[in-house]
């Protein structure tokens, strides 16, 4: 047919062949083409790896990356068919696995009874987004090489170079990122390793072993025969635990199969952990669902049944039972049913009623046989119930206060005119000089302050009531105008950027520390949507001619000298944000066409629940030894 006269007919529909899509839009297969997209490659190669060690044909895996920018990962498994494919006679299967979306073993059942990577575009997406890759089989007693170049053009057929060594069998994948599609090509080794370490947790006995030849081949070696009961020891190592056993269940029916470890703290945080075939459940599911449900109903006849909870008493609720909890809840079914691209809720309804008769029954069973834990467990609850109804109360207080209106706002806060969210600020600014300065320095439009008098109160080490009598914590609730915990709805915040700014000092660090600790636990979905900045007051001015120019740390101050080494002005190391001058202020931090901000990002929150114990607990020594030991290896995102 003819064109229309529109200008847009046939010719220009375009169709895309092979992994080209891929190339064209890595995003909608990686999710960014930043570092996240960048280590997503390693979790793909990986993660077919790990497929092999949960169809129990694989038990050690080798990640390596390589001095010159790349990314090799060794497994014992099977190894890739390499017979002719029969759709395709003249190309073989590991070619057509290579090149071809949703090519896989993971669709007809046949292959893998479970799988982590549903898809089928792992390895062929990863091919697609490397400059080389050299795929390595060793099986029936042979050594297979295929190679392919910029972007998953092969090198060649599939070729036999000789024989397996030592009877070998496996799969062998080298690549490396192509820097055109990345914003970075270097790996970062502990991203890789607390991936790795966590895929061990979950795979019982799996040996995954680690190793940075760009950093004089430093090795690391994960397994843990312990498996996930190993997993929340770990997790609860910074934490004080309730009593010194792990509670662990397990569960097999058919092609589904659940495993379940917890253990509480003295904590009042709740830590569940979510796993389907390996992959974090970030979001929660069906199977975390069934656990929550089955651990209340558990808990509550336990307490009834020992007249713990008298018969005039209210159940427990499951928030106080889980109160302190770590868990870890890991299933693996035959065709898990994702909730999104993002694979981070699982869907599949089967599941949910199996996790909840392995705990009903398990569960149950655990603690009429460790009576002494069982009532640790029961009174602890019972003490968070009567915190939580004291802190409703409270809670209820401070909603009558802070009406949208503006009249229930703290007084202190200086506010912007806008009513746009997505265009408002909000300083969170120490101490009441230093406020001053900030209110005569901002855009009175869109950027809001709130002072903050010194050092807010340590949530890690309070329960909710006593956390929401604090003055300070009370006008940060009222100001960002989202709720706090389980009612913290993210859609109702009145600031899209919500932004720490503190000396850059001892006690500066200790005040954002223990913000950011308060929005991790009481706000999380604000961080988790990006909203939290710090602020990046500079430690040094110096002139360049007539102008005053600002260095953010002694490394920005080295880089300078380093490319003007004939500078001959004084560098002045700024004072405090309290004796900095409004127009200074302004210049340096506050506004949008010159500061520099550090967005906090959690990447992964098992990490930063660690993290926050660590730093905000009552362990000085593991305190001392964390910061010690990352002190220089602090990262953020910087915009």
């Amino acid at each position: 047919m003819a064109g229309d006269g529109t200008g847009y007919d046939a010719g220009d529909i375009t169709v895309l062949e092979g992994l080209d899509p891929v190339r064209i839009r890595p995003g909608m297969y990686i999710g960014s083409t930043g570092p996240t997209g960048l280590h997503h490659l390693i979790w793909e190669v990986v993660d077919n790896a790990v497929d092999e060690a949960m169809a129990g044909y694989c038990t050690r895996i080798d990640v390596t990356l390589t001095a010159d920018g790349g990314c090799r990962v060794v497994d014992d498994g099977r190894g890739i068919p390499v017979d002719p494919h029969p759709q395709y006679p003249d190309r073989s299967a590991a070619e057509i696995v290579l090149t071809t979306l949703h090519a896989g073993g993971k669709f007809g059942g046949a292959g893998y009874k479970v799988s982590g990577g549903l898809h089928g575009v792992g390895v062929s997406v990863v091919n697609a987004l490397s400059t080389k890759l050299v795929l390595e089989i060793d099986r029936g007693g042979q050594h297979h090489v295929l190679r392919f170049e910029d972007g998953g053009v092969p090198g060649g057929p599939l070729e036999v170079t000789g024989p397996a060594p030592r009877g070998r069998t496996g799969t062998t994948v080298s690549f490396w990122p192509d820097s055109t599609i990345f914003e970075e090509v270097e790996f970062r080794a502990q991203t890789v390793t607390e991936r790795l370490q966590v895929m061990a947790f979950l795979n019982k006995g799996l040996e995954i072993r680690f190793t940075d030849e760009r950093d004089g081949g430093k090795k690391e070696t994960f397994r843990y025969n312990g498996g996930i009961v190993d997993y929340v020891k770990h997790l609860n190592a910074s934490k004080e635990s309730l009593f010194r056993k792990v509670a662990s269940y397990s569960q097999v029916e058919d092609a589904h199969e659940v495993e379940v470890a917890l253990q509480w703290n003295t904590g009042f945080h709740e830590s569940i952990f979510s796993f389907a075939n390996g992959i974090s459940t970030t979001e929660g599911g069906m199977h975390e669902e069934g656990f929550k449900k089955a651990l209340t109903n558990v808990v509550n006849r336990y307490a009834r049944s020992r007249n713990l909870l008298k018969e005039k008493e209210e159940n427990l609720d499951g928030k106080d039972i889980r109160e302190g909890l770590t868990a870890i809840v890991s299933v693996r079914l035959k065709d898990p049913q994702f909730e999104g691209q993002t694979k981070a809720k699982l869907g599949n309804v089967p599941i949910r009623s199996l996790v909840e008769r392995a705990t009903n029954e398990k569960l149950a069973e655990w603690l009429e046989e460790n009576p002494t834990e069982a009532n640790q467990t029961v009174k602890k609850a019972l003490l968070a119930q009567r915190a939580r109804m004291a802190a409703q109360h409270a809670r209820d207080l401070t909603r009558r206060k802070s009406g949208l209106d503006g009249a229930g706002l703290p007084g202190k806060l200086i506010d912007c005119s806008s009513r746009d969210p997505r265009e408002c600020e909000l300083f969170i600014v120490e101490g009441n000089s230093a406020g001053s300065s900030a209110k005569d320095a901002r855009d009175p439009r869109t950027q809001a302050i709130l002072p903050i008098r010194g050092k807010i109160l340590n949530v890690e080490r309070a329960r909710i009531d006593k956390m929401l009598k604090n003055a300070e914590i009370q006008a940060l609730i009222a100001a960002i105008g989202g709720g706090l915990a389980e009612d913290f709805d993210v859609g109702k915040i009145r600031y899209h950027k919500v932004i720490v700014l503190a000396d850059a000092d001892v006690d500066g660090s200790h005040i954002r520390t223990l913000l950011l600790t308060f929005f991790f636990r009481q706000m999380k979905p604000l961080v988790e949507g990006g909203f939290v900045y710090v602020a990046q007051p500079p430690l040094y001015s110096t002139l360049v001619g007539k102008e005053k120019i600002y260095l953010k740390d002694d490394n920005a101050k080295d880089a300078f000298l380093t490319e003007h080494p004939d500078h001959k002005h004084d560098f002045q190391r700024l004072k405090g944000l309290g004796e900095m001058d409004f127009h200074e202020l302004r210049d340096t931090t506050i506004d949008p066409t010159k500061r520099s901000l550090l967005q906090i990002s959690v990447e992964q929150a098992a990490l930063a629940d660690d993290v926050c114990s660590v730093l905000m607990g009552d362990d000085v020594e593991l305190r001392r030894h964390f910061i010690q030991t990352n002190a220089k290896d602090v990262r953020f995102l910087d915009i």
